[in-house]
């Protein structure tokens, strides 16, 4: 689902993650985020309130849309997310926000988003094509 065109752009490009709840849509940029080895997305919550009481109100759900503004390459990817605030992914997180921030902010912990669908945003013949 994840393959290594999606894993890369994922790994260096940004991220805007997108909840709705109560027909009341929501989109934020992210900027702490990683790619596991099991293909999960992980994402450190510093400001996340609205993403976090969407994803509960919506049952986790979940689209991320991440793309490449010189060349137009682009995915969203849909999925479901889990909440965690303790354990290797949310200690790392909080040394990256802590380190950037001089000690002025941190991870309260993170969401671990699970794919389901990988669809192709890049113009083109393969728009809107379902990896």
């Amino acid at each position: 689902m994840l393959n290594v065109h999606v894993v890369k752009l994922l790994k260096s490009g940004m991220w805007d993650l997108a909840t709705c709840a109560n027909g009341e849509p929501n989109v934020v940029p992210v900027a702490f985020k990683d790619v596991t080895d099991d293909g999960k997305l992980v994402v450190g919550d510093v400001f996340l309130e609205t993403t976090l009481k969407n994803l509960e109100a919506n049952g986790g759900r979940i689209a991320i849309s991440v793309y490449d503004a010189q060349n137009l390459e682009g995915y969203q990817i849909k999925g479901t997310a889990r909440y965690v605030t303790e354990g290797e992914v949310v200690e790392t997180f909080k040394t990256m926000v802590e380190q950037m921030f001089n000690g002025a902010a941190t991870a309260k912990g993170a969401l671990i988003i699970t794919p389901e669908k990988v669809i192709v945003t890049t113009p083109g013949a393969d728009n809107k094509k379902v990896l």
